[in-house]
């Protein structure tokens, strides 16, 4: 018997602007614990600035604003006295293009620790070899991870990120198009990371990748234009939508 779904993330009724732009329109969805929910539509449509909504990344943009609320377990994330340091530690980002810093590979991991306090060596350690065991990249690199992080390849740099954004023990791991910069073979690796980190953390993930959102999410969301067209268990968005926008989307009729 399956359990029931609760609920990390709620969204109710966000409108988002840039400017004068309206880029998001009443967007109402929730965002169930230890699932691969996946973002899909056509640039432009919404997604990114969606998930940026999420961790309040939104607000390092000028004249920007939005309206509605987003709770993190149960708590109104934009209120007042809410500290946004402590939601980002919470909800860490994976980009789209690896950004490691041009610091050692330990260095690079262990960035967030150090910001929020830790100092003691065997602690900073042990957080970067947690971090990069569950980023599947500590075989890789624990005899080097005093070289610079800029000496990796482009699967290994984004693996990195993902270690970096794991080792402040996020509970939600939001990811734009984590995979659409890298080879084949990379992109296998992270997909099959995803699926092992929903064990232990909500993901969120944007992907323009039909086939990958299909194979590692267990929910889909379909923007189109700033709105939410579609919602619901992956196999159905796919498979059997029930908006036409959706069906022509996912069969490739526009996008």
């Amino acid at each position: 018997m399956e359990t029931e779904l609760v609920n990390k993330i709620e969204v109710r009724d966000l409108n988002f602007f840039y400017g004068e732009t309206q880029a998001l329109d009443r967007i109402s969805l929730n965002i169930p614990t230890h699932r691969v929910t996946a973002l899909i539509g056509p640039s432009g449509c919404g997604k990114s600035t969606f998930l940026r909504t999420l961790n309040r990344m939104n607000e390092t943009i000028e004249h920007t604003r939005h309206e509605g609320e987003v709770l993190l377990d149960g708590t109104e994330i934009y209120g007042r006295g809410v500290d946004v340091v402590e939601i980002r530690k919470r909800v860490g980002m994976v980009f789209q293009k690896s950004n490691p810093f041009p610091k050692s590979i330990f260095e690079n991991v262990v960035y967030g620790p150090r910001i929020h306090g830790v100092r003691k060596k065997a602690e900073l350690a042990r957080i970067a070899e947690t971090s990069l065991t569950r980023a599947a990249l500590w075989d890789e690199v624990k005899d080097r991870l005093d070289d610079s992080a800029m000496e990796l390849s482009g699967g290994q740099q984004q693996r990195l990120c993902i270690a970096r954004a794991l080792a402040t023990d996020p509970e939600v791991l939001l990811m734009d198009e984590p995979a659409s910069a890298l080879d084949p073979a990379s992109t296998a690796r992270v997909e099959d990371l995803i699926f092992e980190l929903r064990e232990r953390y909500t993901i969120v993930i944007v992907t323009h990748n039909m086939q990958q959102a299909a194979r590692v999410s267990d929910l889909t969301a379909f923007f189109y234009e700033g709105h939410l067209i579609e919602f619901g268990e992956t196999d159905q968005v796919f498979t059997r939508p029930s908006q036409k926008k959706t069906e022509d989307y996912v069969t490739g009729r526009f996008g």
